[in-house]
């Protein structure tokens, strides 16, 4: 080792060295070099984001799968395979696409306009094809329908009605149509404490979350010259930084959270922090489990690296900022379950939030809204070209034409509930969910529930070695309930809406009913324990399940 030191210490050997070779050789060697050393760096900070125990068993599992899928391919297991998958198809198509005699399908334009009368009538029919299960009304769901009432309906429908051919992307002709979009995002601002910030609509909480992984990716490179950018996520952060990752090619980290808690570990997303890193996220609350985390530490280390804090509360919404006046963000038991951490523009740190007027705010499906803490920040958001043939061109988000109708909904749902409509709402929707979660806990040894959701969602999991948690979601399906099932760890949970208050006491009971189905007569031939079992039984579960998943949006388009 001395001696190569020695020699490349040598200016004479070294300048021979180099006469030798002509120059086409120096640069494919330097190519070769520049090559090795920025893979290396990129493995060394992927490393350093995952952990090597991580790193070594996702490698193991890479290439245990490779081994598996080469396995799927001989023809005899190839054949075995794909009747499975054609009866899955068949069995999703079952439960999806009405079949029978009295079945119309339209899928040619008639050639006669059809009246008012037989289009209600039709709808109508088609409402009741797949039976009396798929009426939401019921209120047996998790989500889904945020439903204010039908005078709020009514409300909605009216704004509808006056606004049903406008288009923001038309200001001087829809004026109005741009006034109620800038008040829906000014009153989002106050009620998340920052009405000097900016923001936008948008049609969901997913483009909400892409719109924001998009600015900061075009932040950090016009500010810090990034190129291959990067981001920290939670594991149990929504599928939508996954999905704009994806889109926007910038790499995600996905770190895992405290199995108690259920907030990201805070040491991994430390170190998994590198010059590339554009973005923290956080949730107030997540999807899967109803959990916040820890936005105040998360927003130390932004401020700290100079990158964005991206704060999800799509599904907090009109809930979180609410519960501080409603007197439920402290918790019970003196804050050891429940209580509420600060989220909002108020940490420092925190650079954008995104949240759904659609889901807790009742407004028309279609809505939501993404806020900066600035307008600068949120000219990274925007599109802008002057070069196209057809005039300049601009947008604020992924869309160019936006339903305006959608725009005067939410604007008309927000002023008929008002800031006493969404408190009312919060302290009946937290209540009621912190009841299912109590009984749980008190009075249903079998299940406990994940961490100390302080909002509208209960995750549960089951502690028993005798009862399948998801047989407990499937047996909760035959009695009505529209659950979501979850893994890692495996959960079924509930997000609670106005349409569960009156049946609080009926989830309860028929939770306990489906705990002891589950335990003394398991069926294993449910939806749940079949998909979910399917995904963990080996490296190719998940290829399976997605095939599945593939299969299931394909059939949305069977006519």
């Amino acid at each position: 080792m001395s001696s190569i030191r020695l020699v490349l210490q040598d200016p004479v050997i070294v300048r021979d060295f180099l006469r030798t070779r002509t120059p086409f050789e120096t640069a494919k060697t330097a190519l070769f070099f520049y090559f090795v050393i920025t893979q290396s760096l990129k493995l060394c900070r992927h490393v350093q984001a995952r952990g090597i125990t991580d790193s070594l068993r996702d490698s193991w599992t890479w290439t245990y799968r490779q081994v598996l899928l080469l396995a799927l391919k001989i023809p005899s297991v190839q054949k075995d395979v794909q009747q499975q998958l054609d009866q899955a198809r068949l069995d999703i198509e079952g439960k999806l696409v009405p079949q029978g005699v009295d079945v119309s399908r339209h899928l040619v334009l008639p050639d006669e306009g059809k009246s008012m009368g037989w289009i209600l009538a039709e709808m109508e029919k088609m409402d009741g094809e797949l039976g009396p299960h798929a009426d939401w009304k019921h209120g047996k769901l998790s989500g889904a329908v945020y439903h204010g009432g039908e005078d709020l309906s009514r409300v909605i429908v009216a704004a509808f009605e006056r606004y049903t051919v406008s288009n923001p992307l038309h200001p001087d002709v829809f004026p109005a149509v741009r006034k109620m979009e800038a008040e829906i995002v000014s009153m989002c601002l106050r009620m998340y404490n920052n009405p000097d910030g900016a923001g936008t609509m948008t049609s969901g909480g997913t483009e909400s979350i892409v719109m924001a992984i998009k600015t900061y990716r075009d932040w950090a490179r016009e500010v810090k010259g990034i190129t291959e950018p990067e981001m920290i996520v939670p594991a149990t952060a929504h599928a939508a930084f996954d999905k704009g990752g994806a889109y926007m090619k910038v790499k995600v980290h996905l770190i895992p959270v405290d199995p108690v808690t259920r907030k990201v570990n805070i040491k991994r997303v430390r170190r998994a922090i590198n010059r590339n890193t554009i973005l923290l996220v956080g949730s107030a609350v997540n999807f899967p489990d109803g959990n916040q985390d820890d936005i105040v530490v998360l927003g130390e280390l932004a401020a700290k690296h100079n990158i964005g804090l991206h704060v999800d509360c799509c599904l907090g919404s009109f809930i979180v900022p609410f519960l501080e006046k409603a007197g439920l963000s402290d918790g019970e038991d003196g804050g050891a379950r429940y209580k509420l951490s600060p989220f909002d523009f108020r940490v420092r740190g925190v650079t954008s939030i995104s949240c759904d007027t659609h889901k807790y705010g009742f407004a028309p499906k279609g809505s939501s809204v993404i806020m900066y803490r600035d307008a600068a920040l949120r000219r990274h958001q925007y599109y802008v070209t002057p070069y196209w043939t057809g005039g300049v061109y601009a947008s604020p988000s992924l869309s160019g034409s936006r339903p305006g109708a959608l725009i005067a909904g939410t604007w008309a749902a927000m002023q008929y509930m008002g800031s006493d409509g969404y408190l009312k709402s919060c302290r009946e929707i937290v209540s009621c969910a912190r009841t299912i979660a109590n009984t749980i806990t008190n009075s249903i040894p079998e299940l406990y529930v994940l961490g100390s959701p302080p909002a509208s969602v209960v995750a549960f999991g089951s502690k028993s070695p005798e009862v399948n948690v998801h047989e407990v979601g499937d047996a909760m399906s035959k009695r009505g309930w529209h659950l979501n099932a979850l893994s890692g760890p495996a959960a079924v949970h509930i997000a609670c809406t106005r349409l569960t208050l009156p049946l609080v006491d009926t989830f309860i009971a028929d939770l306990r009913d489906s705990v002891q189905q589950a335990k003394l007569t398991p069926s294993g031939k449910g939806t749940m324990v079949r998909l979910y079992g399917l995904g963990n039984s080996s490296a190719v579960g998940p290829e399976m399940v997605s095939e599945l998943a593939t299969m299931f949006l394909d059939t949305l388009y069977k006519a």
